[in-house]
């Protein structure tokens, strides 16, 4: 659709506003609550026809260890593959996770007693093809911080309404995951 530009003194009509209404880029889902003290959060309803592609993010709560945050979809325990490379602010050395054939894409956020937080992207998790993953990555580690991004696939076709995200260890409390849609054209 082409974007319209409105000149002073021009009225914006209903059909106008419904129009760019209508085809702005992301859409609000749904939000959840963490709870206290959580190994695992699951959020059901999370993707349908309606999107191909989303965005998740987590904030606001806190994380009992200084460890990495990850993500399964549905019940899907094997198949998860992906690369974090990261650089320690402090020494330029290069940092790395990967995950090969693991249970979980493993660094989708991270998180500390200073807070938690997850910021990735999902490309075709409802579709019936493989779904990709993208998170811009930065963790506290026991030697130093670091920050990167996190990219990956899972090794399937299968359609899913669901993910949980999950601790690498610890627990979350508190905070809200909100979830977005890329509207499609």
């Amino acid at each position: 659709m082409a974007i319209k530009t409105f000149t002073t003194g021009e009225v914006l009509t209903a059909a106008d506003t419904n129009t760019y209404l209508a085809n702005s880029g992301l859409v609000y889902i749904k939000s959840q609550t963490v709870g206290s003290g959580v190994s695992s959060v699951a959020v059901s309803s999370a993707f349908s026809t309606d999107f191909d592609n989303y965005k998740i993010l987590y904030t606001g709560g806190t994380h009992s260890a200084a460890q990495d945050i990850g993500m399964q979809l549905g019940s899907t325990t094997t198949g998860y593959y992906g690369a974090r490379l990261a650089v320690f602010y402090t020494s330029n050395t290069l940092n790395y996770g990967l995950n090969n054939n693991s249970a979980s894409w493993g660094f989708v956020g991270t998180g500390s007693s200073t807070g938690a937080y997850a910021n990735f992207e999902l490309l075709n998790p409802f579709t019936a093809t493989r779904t990709i993953v993208n998170a811009p990555n930065i963790a506290s580690t026991s030697t130093g911080a670091v920050a990167g991004s996190y990219n990956g696939f899972l090794d399937n076709a299968t359609s899913y309404t669901a993910f949980t995200l999950i601790p690498t260890a610890g627990t979350l409390t508190g905070g809200t995951i909100t979830e977005y849609g890329y509207r499609k054209a």
